[in-house]
């Protein structure tokens, strides 16, 4: 080793290991030099790296490497648990690059080319996106996920939608379960009870911060969501498209906490069930939860109750992989949250999960955007919009025959692919969040004028049939 390579590896750079907070804030602390470089997930900045060490909290500097350290730890927890030859889709090239201030906004996106992230000053505190390592691997993890599953990117359903958001979240603590100093923390903090509210199973408490006190309903009390909480599944067709924080709606992020509450049960029942429950069984706990959350998404086909379709992978997952040993932490979870009925988590038996094993084993990573989608055609009319227009709607065809809770008893009927990409696209459309160009709308057309209004989709003229289509252009 060269003496510039030992001096490299000696050098730290001042960090926050989660989210910064509300002011004043946590204390910075220090941690190697981030590579970014980490296989099978390299990211880039899109600014010069500057020197270790040359600044503290509310410089540029020091932005940058909060960044780089969360963009780095959060490709190293993922790496390991994806199938070999996984890799960032196309379109965003052989490494994902983070732009770290692109505007004035509380917000954050992954577009399919790269991390885009803003700044606003909010109560005199300047509050910057990529200053969050949550907020970072959070979006992260929506370039982790499609680089899994891309046919999510496209198709017009709440719950593929919600589970974006989810998987993101369950990103950032995922994470932060990497690093023993949270788990200590967190430990401390719940007194061994993992379900609870915890440093971990908060999102993002500075910008949540923000956004509160600007639009006070919009986000949670403490964050901009957490993880410990107990929202019961709910048909998202049926569900209003914008609530306050402290009810469910259809909107991604809302309905995105009945999975991740699960998900944060799901790791409190299995860092139970380990011998001895300290620090390193957290660890393990978590490496086991996102191993099977991995090999779900991966497996699961899509389709309108996909919710229960993930989970009901997991199950069959645990079979594989130890034999069903957290079979019960994980049935748990999810019957608590609606996610699968009680019929449909007991019908998930040994027997079951093995006549299915085939068609899962074929199951891999990446494909087409549209793998195992359906087209649906509606008349774009109805919403001011000039001309037929097609939606990309699930289509798979379910492996296990499962579904969520109905409150009333037993499970429920998930709606047909028409009538959940219509119900997505009306909701777009209620929230603000679709542009539409001039030359497709009618005199009538339903067009969301704020332009400080993040648009997640667009109209424009369809690549593979006549007329138009519902596009997406990112997940914030």
């Amino acid at each position: 080793m060269s003496v510039q390579q030992q001096q490299a590896m000696n050098q730290t750079v001042l960090v926050y290991e989660d989210d910064p907070g509300p002011p004043p804030g946590v204390v910075p602390v220090r941690h190697p030099v981030p590579q970014l470089e980490t296989q099978p997930f390299p990211t880039a900045i899109a600014q010069p790296a500057p020197q270790p060490d040359s600044a503290g909290p509310g410089t540029e500097a020091f932005r940058y490497w909060v960044a780089a350290d969360a963009l780095s730890s959060a490709s190293m927890t993922w790496g390991p648990l994806v199938p070999s030859g996984t890799q960032w889709v196309p379109s965003v090239g052989r490494v994902l690059t983070a732009h770290l201030d692109e505007g004035v906004d509380l917000n954050a996106f992954y577009d399919r080319r790269g991390l885009q992230f803003f700044h606003r000053t909010v109560a005199g505190v300047d509050v910057f996106s990529a200053q969050s390592p949550e907020v970072v691997r959070h979006e992260l993890g929506h370039a982790v996920l499609d680089a899994l599953r891309p046919q999510l990117w496209s198709v017009a359903a709440h719950e593929p939608d919600g589970m974006h958001e989810a998987f993101a979240d369950i990103s950032a603590l995922l994470t932060a379960l990497q690093m023993e100093s949270l788990r200590v923390t967190v430990l401390a903090e719940t007194q061994g009870d993992l379900e609870l509210s915890s440093r971990v199973s908060r999102v993002a408490e500075q910008l949540g911060w923000a956004i509160r006190q600007i639009k006070p309903d919009r986000v949670e009390p403490d964050c901009l969501r957490n993880m410990s909480n107990n929202f019961f599944y709910r048909d998202p067709v049926q569900l209003p498209p914008l609530g306050p924080a402290n009810t469910l709606s259809s909107g991604p992020h809302s309905f995105s906490r009945v999975f991740s509450g699960a998900f944060l049960k799901v790791v409190a029942g299995i860092f139970r069930q380990q011998p001895v429950q300290d620090q390193a069984a957290l660890a393990k706990a978590g490496e086991i939860a996102g191993q099977l959350l991995v090999d779900a998404v991966v497996a699961a086909p899509v389709v309108s109750a996909y919710y229960a379709q993930v989970a009901g992978h997991m199950i069959a997952a645990d079979q594989r992989r130890f034999g069903g040993a957290h079979g019960q932490s994980l049935r748990s979870a999810f019957i608590r949250h609606g996610i699968l009925s009680l019929e449909a988590a007991t019908s998930l038996t040994g027997p079951e999960v093995a006549r299915r094993a085939a068609g899962i084993a074929e199951a891999a990573p990446g494909g087409s955007d549209d793998r195992g989608l359906t087209t649906v055609t509606v008349q774009g009319m109805a919403y001011g919009i000039k001309g037929p227009l097609t939606l990309d709607a699930p289509g798979e065809v379910r492996r296990f025959g499962i579904a969520g809770s109905d409150p009333a008893g037993g499970s429920l009927r998930p709606a047909d692919p028409e009538q959940v990409a219509t119900s997505f696209l009306e909701d777009l459309l209620r929230r603000g969040r679709v542009h539409v160009p001039e030359e497709h709308r009618s005199d009538t057309a339903v067009v969301d004028n704020n332009p400080s209004r993040l648009k997640t989709h667009e109209i424009a003229r369809s690549e593979s049939t006549e007329g138009l289509a519902l596009l997406r252009r990112c997940f914030d």
